[in-house]
């Protein structure tokens, strides 16, 4: 399937500033911040610690507000959302994958996956349709009732993005997610990632300090700062 680009940005931050309080004094993350990035683009996100990348997930997420600025995504202004219509935003739309999977050790791989669609009014059987779907996705079909304590990294890592793509979600977020990863389970979830963009055409961000990473992305943005000091074109 070939990956459409819209006409107007999926992404759009414009002049956004966000600081955090330490103490007495006023910490600056970003100070008009400018962003696009199109539907069905892959991007990731590379900066040294502290240069605000966890800081921008946050922001997209609709989890943190910024000060001053505008953040629109898929045609909706998260400013302008209050704290529950953000949350419901999250639900329907998004997506986030962590770097150490934030998995409940208590539930089973399915059951984990099914978390998204319980905030849903979906009947039971539906809900388990569409966990066995995904786990078949993303490689571990016949997998669910195992616990994912029992799971190597890698595998975890995929029943993460299944929980993520579960509720049919437009953005993925990724925050370092083969940082937990040895080489080869890193580059199966590239490879997943990849085919989650170029055949189903979910918008991803992904943040990551591992340049074999961003370069499963279609482009490269650097944060420095919190300021964006280049924009880098990758092959495809």
């Amino acid at each position: 399937m070939t990956r459409l680009k819209t006409e107007s940005p999926f992404i759009a931050l414009s002049g956004v500033s966000k600081s955090y309080r330490t103490g007495n004094e006023s910490l600056p993350i970003f100070t008009n911040l400018d962003m696009t990035i199109q539907g069905g683009d892959f991007v990731a996100v590379m900066g040294p610690s502290g240069s605000g990348k966890s800081t921008l997930l946050n922001l997209l997420a609709g989890i943190d507000h910024a000060d001053t600025g505008d953040i629109q995504i898929a045609g909706q202004r998260l400013d302008h959302m209050g704290e529950t219509a953000r949350a419901a935003w999250r639900a329907h739309h998004l997506g986030i994958v962590f770097q150490f999977y934030n998995l409940l050790p208590m539930l089973t791989a399915a059951e984990n996956v099914e978390l998204p669609l319980l905030l849903k009014p979906i009947p039971a059987s539906v809900r388990r349709e569409r966990v066995a779907k995904v786990l078949d996705l993303v490689g571990l079909g016949g997998r669910g009732k195992q616990n994912p304590t029992r799971m190597s990294g890698g595998q975890q890592q995929r029943v993460s993005i299944a929980r993520a793509i579960v509720a049919d979600a437009s953005l993925l977020l990724c925050d370092e997610p083969t940082g937990d990863l040895d080489r080869k389970s890193a580059d199966d979830v590239l490879a997943m990632l990849g085919y989650l963009n170029r055949e189903l055409g979910k918008t991803i961000v992904m943040v990551t300090h591992d340049p074999e990473a961003a370069n499963a992305a279609n482009r490269t943005l650097h944060l420095d700062k919190g300021v964006f000091v280049e924009n880098e074109q990758v092959a495809a």
